[in-house]
């Protein structure tokens, strides 16, 4: 096994399986089956036509399970709320956002790549589990740790909409219910700490306006002697660790 396909495979759950196809065998007759089954293994085999089919699709839907299924979303909301509050509509730019919150959220999440990868996909890997006794196992730290961040309100109202037992135990609970859940608890959460955020830049800006207003200067926009004050308060804080770190820390 490579380097890469170690290396996405802690990344990234979702290609687990299309990982572990390219160590599969080709079909011994060459020709358009999609199974044949290897003598003295209980387990199938796939072709090498459906295993490049099964990675295009898990590849397809990297994007959105990142978006969705991590702590992306907290991360680039809170950042695009700070970048608002500090009055600047275009720097960072939204690249450098998005980057800092894929980097985040990969080292976030790192403990539950690093759990998957070692009960999931080595054991797959090396012939002991099936693959979807490998997606069971996968499964398992990924609910662990949306359950952990998701709001009882927020989780509730999907099992309502589900029509489903808003009483049921929580290891019961479907990923497709388990994740809007998830999702909508993330957009609580971010906003609420960008409102902390929000804050001391808010304060800023009254006390420029007062003061310009005081000093009869009524056709000088706050907004453009107040960023200057903004940004060295934030310089002084280190305000990108202090955001930073906070992040990190409302993840538990």
């Amino acid at each position: 096994m490579t380097k890469l396909s170690r290396s996405l495979a802690w990344l990234l759950p979702l290609i687990l399986a299309s990982l572990a196809f390219s160590s599969t065998s080709w079909a011994a007759d060459g020709g358009l089956t999609l199974f044949t089954v290897s003598d003295g293994s209980s387990h199938e085999e796939y072709s090498v036509k459906l295993q490049i089919l099964l990675l295009m699709t898990a590849l397809s839907f990297i994007p959105a399970f990142i978006l969705m299924a991590t702590s992306f979303t907290r991360i680039i909301v809170v950042l695009a709320i700070l970048r608002q509050a500090l009055g600047l509509q275009s720097s960072p730019p939204n690249r450098v956002l998005v980057g800092i919150a894929l980097t985040l959220s990969l080292l976030i999440m790192r403990p539950v790549w690093s759990d998957i990868y070692e009960h999931a996909f080595i054991p797959y890997d090396k012939g002991d589990i099936t693959l979807v006794d490998a997606f069971s196992v996968a499964e398992k730290p990924m609910r662990k740790f949306m359950l952990a961040q998701t709001h009882k309100t927020s989780l509730e109202q999907m099992l309502r909409i589900a029509n489903e037992p808003v009483d049921q135990n929580v290891d019961d609970i479907s990923f497709a219910v388990l994740l809007p859940a998830f999702v909508i608890s993330e957009l609580k959460t971010a906003f609420q700490i960008g409102f902390m955020l929000f804050i001391p830049f808010l304060i800023i800006d009254l006390v420029v306006a007062s003061v310009l207003m005081a000093m009869g200067m009524m056709m000088l926009s706050p907004l453009i002697v107040s960023l200057p004050f903004k940004l060295v308060v934030f310089v002084l804080v280190d305000g990108w660790a202090m955001t930073v770190g906070t992040l990190s820390a409302s993840f538990g």
